[in-house]
């Protein structure tokens, strides 16, 4: 009993590493969305596969110093064949979304040491690079995932081409598995009887 309490002790050591980091992207992303107000647009909603593709392309770059920050944004998601931001097609499928429901998107990458959520909000409300696609109405999702020193805004639409929907891949096994579900069901059904 004795040895289970210097573990109990740390356990919420191993969990609070990736709190802090949902912390400063739902401090970043509340900001985002009051930014949005201010401007007289409505708030982006949190799109998962959006977030998931944040994520990916942030652990991707994360071991890229900051000066190279240049060469990542904008990026523009179409075809996943974007040449800025390394493995764009890999992500895109790591996160089972439809290549075609992308091309509407946006990547917008920023570095800022330990990504304090008060300048990372500024890079992207301040800078004209940014801020022209926060102050677009088409934009009606987004996605934010962070790594080290980056944070990476995926911005989403509500049209075909931007709404980052599932893979149909996913959905061929979705149907599979609903019908496999179904036979089952039959088979008690009948079982039973």
């Amino acid at each position: 009993m004795e040895l289970l309490k210097p573990s109990l002790f740390l356990l919420p050591l191993l969990f609070s590493i990736p709190v802090l980091c949902n912390d400063k992207e739902d401090s970043v992303f509340k900001g985002l969305n009051s930014y949005r107000q201010t401007q007289k647009l409505a708030p982006l909603t949190e799109v998962s596969k959006a977030k998931c593709l944040a994520d990916e392309v942030a652990e991707d770059i994360e071991k890229t110093p900051c000066e190279n920050v240049n060469k990542y944004y904008p990026s523009t998601v179409s075809g996943g064949g974007n040449v800025n931001i390394p493995n764009l097609r890999k992500h895109i499928e790591k996160c089972h979304i439809n290549i075609s429901t992308t091309s509407d998107g946006v990547i917008l990458p920023v570095c800022v040491a330990k990504l304090e959520p008060t300048i990372v909000l500024s890079n992207y409300t301040h800078s004209d690079r940014y801020a022209q696609f926060l102050n677009n109405s088409k934009y009606t999702g987004a996605g934010l995932g962070s790594e080290d020193d980056w944070m990476v805004l995926v911005l989403t639409t509500n049209t075909a081409s931007g709404s980052f929907s599932a893979s149909s891949a996913v959905i061929a096994n979705a149907a599979s598995v609903g019908l496999l579900l179904f036979a089952f069901l039959l088979l008690l059904i009948n079982y039973f009887d």
